[in-house]
């Protein structure tokens, strides 16, 4: 029990550290940061020590989702990101995965998380990290590749499956276009599950049922919309009808982009699908607040053990950030900017006290 409990407080600690500290997550900040009081081979046995995953992240975030989920339907939100290490030795979990967003592959650790939204609480309730243990040789560059066993769209599955093992309530499933797989969406609609996806342009499409019966599809971007119209269609390999809208919006470089929003709820209009989707936004928060305010990029850790458990204690550091939010209104980035204040200001006095003396 003493080992357990000790455990427990280096993980109360190390996520604090990882908070706190505006530099680089190593074992020796935090000794130094606690003045010898924890050593640097405490803080790397605790690391290399029994794994932290999803099942432990549940235990600690079950009461936060049970306080909250009394405020109406939620949404589970699924997106995965890369955490970068291109200067780490490659293992397993850091290797070179192929990153949607910038269309590019980049070396690093990618973290599948899977995030519950009621009202302002943005709340963590399953993740994986992606291990690539199957080695192949690329036939066109003759190089050894690593692959994972297991897609992110079965990892999609069972984040859902999990999610609905705990008792966590939620109204739709938001994903962006990456996860409207047919195989994801036949699985939520079997589970009675309601979902909102992107849809990629290229997607056949068919305006009938007597069409897709028939085979008469079409590419989704060939068909005409109305403002603020959404269409029921039949998908082509999808038994169920859909409704789907199509956005137009202005991006930052004010280029044009076009959205797409697919959902097996055939109630709504396209002014909710919009409305619903937005939520969906929260996992950018939690991917963009986890690397910038709770370390997740600044750890040094090397072996896949270790690597993993400083995931885990990021994710417990981005909880705590998020439950002081909900209680001061202000946002990760407003609470680490008054830490770090604080931090200076105390620089400042210690530095004034030795100019003095």
């Amino acid at each position: 029990m003493e080992a357990v409990m000790k455990a427990q407080d280096m993980l109360d600690l190390y996520s604090d550290f990882l908070i706190t500290q505006n530099q680089r997550a190593t074992a020796t900040g935090l000794s130094d940061m606690t003045e010898g009081a924890v050593t640097h081979d405490e803080v790397t046995q605790f690391l290399n020590g029994k794994l932290l995953d999803t099942k432990a992240l549940w235990q600690h975030v079950k009461p936060m989702v049970r306080q909250h989920e009394i405020e109406g339907p939620g949404v589970l939100i699924i997106d995965d990101t890369i955490e970068k290490k291109p200067y780490t030795d490659e293992n397993l979990i850091n290797t070179w995965h192929y990153s949607h967003t910038e269309g590019r592959v980049l070396k690093g650790m990618n973290l599948l998380t899977c995030l519950v939204r009621y009202g302002e609480a943005r709340i963590p309730v399953y993740y994986e990290v992606v291990r690539k243990e199957q080695h192949y040789c690329d036939l066109t560059t003759k190089k050894e590749v690593r692959k994972a066993s297991r897609s992110k769209n079965e990892m999609f599955r069972d984040c859902v499956g999990m999610a609905l093992h705990n008792g966590v309530q939620f109204a739709y499933v938001l994903a962006d276009n990456w996860f409207s797989a047919k195989e994801n969406m036949l699985y939520l609609h079997k589970k009675k599950q309601q979902f909102i996806f992107g849809l990629k342009t290229n997607r056949l499409v068919a305006t009938s049922k007597q069409d897709a019966r028939r085979g008469r599809y079409q590419r989704l971007e060939l068909l005409n919309f109305g403002e603020h119209e959404a269409k029921t269609l039949w998908l082509k390999a999808i038994s169920f009808p859909v409704k789907v809208a199509r956005f137009v919006f202005t991006n930052a470089d004010d280029s044009e982009g076009v959205l797409y929003l697919v959902s097996n709820d055939l109630s709504l209009d396209a002014e909710r699908l919009w409305e619903v989707y937005q939520k969906r936004w929260a996992i950018e928060e939690f991917h963009k607040s986890i690397k910038q305010n709770a370390s997740l990029e600044k750890s040094p850790t090397r072996t896949v053990r270790s690597q993993c458990n400083h995931i885990f204690a990021a994710i417990i550091a981005y909880c705590k950030l998020e439950t002081l939010r909900l209680k001061t209104k202000l946002n990760h980035f407003a609470l680490k900017y008054k830490l770090l204040l604080k931090a200076n200001q105390a620089a400042m006095e210690e530095f004034r006290l030795m100019q003095a003396g």
